[in-house]
């Protein structure tokens, strides 16, 4: 196939015109028709994939294809064929001649685009999206490199089903710095990030944070750092549009914002009235939006329990900060898994396999150096179970992880570090499906072996010891992961440093579990510290500094310091 460049003897690809996180798309010619087409193609499926994933993968893709094929509207890229060719997936779709948002605003040179051609584009995208909302599909992943817009101003919405298959397999784009893959964050909703249930309001939010950065330049939450750009969806009210650009009508900034509004109800009901609004009031009618104006915060919510790596964003946020990185993370410097794709070359991926450490069994025992495939093959079926978890998927996660565990644990080794960070991912699994005292036992097994190999105080080592503190406050039991804190905070200001971020993380779960003891001015004092202490080194706005800053207000509200607890949450 890599010779002829033909996929099922009928379509001929031609010229790569675009490689993303999922795959490549190749303009093509359709033999049997005779016509232009595009062809993506999805990353191949090579031997190292775990094979009830792989299933799951063709399935899902089969049954997303589908839906995409379904649609047939003029705001909505046609999707003419799909299949499967020599391990590649792909679908045929109608060529089109034109740009994306992405690229027009790359071509821009980040200015915003005019107005008429902003409002424009905000009424065929509501138009095209009530069309696919009245179907029962939502996008999920709708974001300037989803919107393309032709020669003649037409504009259309690509990669439906598609983008909802990313989201399942975690084949999207991946941010810089973060090793998580997942949706673009600057366009995830809310909801979306707090990895509750979504609906076709989701993508109202998603098109909001399109309109704004295309109106404005920028986008809403224009951070480099993945963590706080997630935190300002979820909690922080955007600047208004007028704020960046004068020249915007009123009517526009009111219906963005109102798009990006914290919870789905605030938003419009659907995008049917969503287009009326800037029908409405692209014409200088009136529409019943509310009037700009002060913005009331709902009451703070008592925090239950913060997550031990990363306070209460989903799972699948953790490590997006400065600190522990996850584990199973190969050392740089080895060779990449090659995947010999047959369509287009050679495909690399992320995953690495880790060297062994020195780790040896014990004497008296023979085992067989196992071969550097089945070592690609485990990390590659260890890096999809790290997929499936943050993505939520816990019980599917954790499957997948026992069963690299038991062949790592046969090949290598009770106490081979590989082998402990399967077991550390069980344990993960297991506190976030509410089988603590299963996960309390993982990890201290982990812990135990850890310390074996590693030594006592070696990060890792901290780390499993960390989260059996976690654990023991999922039971109740404060006062016992009260001392695990304790003694974890020793080994990591003695080996780390008292400002280490780890150290530092450390010291707010410990005030945390502080207030859960009763002990308040203790916890209040200690989050006071770590605030301070965050404050310096990351900064005042850095959210590392505004969770545990939160924590404080919190525990002054416990100790009937309402003034401060007020004044703390306002700067918050």
């Amino acid at each position: 196939m890599a010779e002829t460049r033909l996929l099922q003897s009928r379509y001929r690809l031609l010229d790569l015109i675009g490689r993303g996180g999922m795959g490549e798309v190749w303009r093509a010619r359709d033999e049997s028709l005779g016509r232009q087409v595009a062809v993506k193609c999805l990353k191949p499926m090579g031997p190292e994939q775990d094979r009830s994933f792989t299933c799951v993968l063709r399935e899902r893709f089969r049954r997303e294809a589908r839906v995409a094929a379904s649609l047939q509207h003029r705001g909505v890229t046609v999707v003419h064929d799909f299949g499967e060719s020599e391990g590649v997936l792909y679908l045929v779709m109608e060529l089109l001649e034109g740009r994306n948002l992405s690229q027009i605003l790359e071509d821009n040179r980040q200015h915003p685009l005019p107005v008429p051609d902003v409002v424009d584009i905000a009424e065929q995208v509501a138009d095209a999206l009530g069309y696919t909302h009245q179907q029962g599909i939502v996008h999920r992943d709708l974001k300037p490199a989803n919107i393309m817009r032709l020669p003649d101003g037409t504009v259309k919405i690509c990669d439906f089903g598609i983008a909802r298959l990313g989201h399942d397999i975690g084949f999207t784009s991946r941010l810089t710095g973060t090793g998580i893959a997942m949706g673009t964050p600057h366009y995830m909703s809310p909801e979306q990030i707090s990895g509750e249930d979504v609906d076709h309001r989701s993508d109202l939010y998603s098109l909001g944070c399109v309109l704004y950065e295309i109106a404005t330049g920028v986008p809403p939450f224009d951070q480099e750092d993945a963590w706080a750009v997630l935190v300002g969806h979820r909690d922080t009210q955007p600047e208004p549009l007028r704020t960046h650009r004068a020249d915007l009508p009123g009517f526009f900034d009111r219906v963005v914002l109102d798009l990006l509004a914290k919870t789905p109800d605030g938003r419009p009901a659907d995008a049917g009235d969503l287009r009326q609004r800037i029908a409405v009031g692209r014409t200088g009618g009136q529409t019943q939006v509310p009037a700009a104006g002060g913005v009331l915060l709902a009451p703070p919510v008592p925090v239950t329990h913060p997550a031990p790596h990363e306070p209460p964003l989903p799972p699948w946020t953790r490590n997006m900060t400065t600190g522990h990185k996850a584990v199973g993370a190969a050392p740089p410097g080895t060779a990449p898994v090659d995947h010999s794709a047959g369509l287009t070359g050679t495909w690399t991926t992320g995953t690495r396999t880790r060297a062994l450490s020195g780790v040896f069994p014990p004497a008296g025992t023979v085992r067989a150096t196992p071969s550097p495939e089945l070592l690609a093959t485990l990390a590659s079926r260890h890096s999809a179970g790290l997929d499936l978890a943050r993505l939520g998927h816990w019980a599917e996660a954790g499957e997948v992880h026992r069963s690299v565990a038991a062949t790592r644990e046969h090949a290598l080794g009770p106490d081979h570090p590989d082998t402990l960070a399967s077991r550390y991912e069980i344990g993960f699994t297991l506190s976030r499906t509410g089988q603590a005292a299963q996960a309390l036992r993982e990890f201290g097994t982990v812990a135990d072996g850890r310390e074996r190999v590693l030594g006592a105080d070696h990060p890792e080592t901290l780390a499993a010891r960390q989260e059996t503190a976690y654990v023991l406050g999922q039971l109740g039991r404060h006062f016992e992961a009260h001392q695990v804190y304790a003694a974890v905070l020793a080994s990591r200001e003695r080996t780390m440093g008292p400002d280490h971020p780890d150290t530092l993380r450390c010291r707010h779960n410990l005030a945390f579990n502080l207030g859960r003891l009763g002990r308040l001015e203790d916890a209040y004092r200690m989050a006071r510290e770590v605030a301070g202490a965050r404050s310096r080194l990351l900064g005042a706005a850095h959210p590392d500094t505004l969770v545990t800053l939160y924590e404080v207000a919190y525990t002054l509200g416990q100790l009937d310091r309402w003034g401060e607890a007020l004044e703390t949450y306002r700067d918050v």
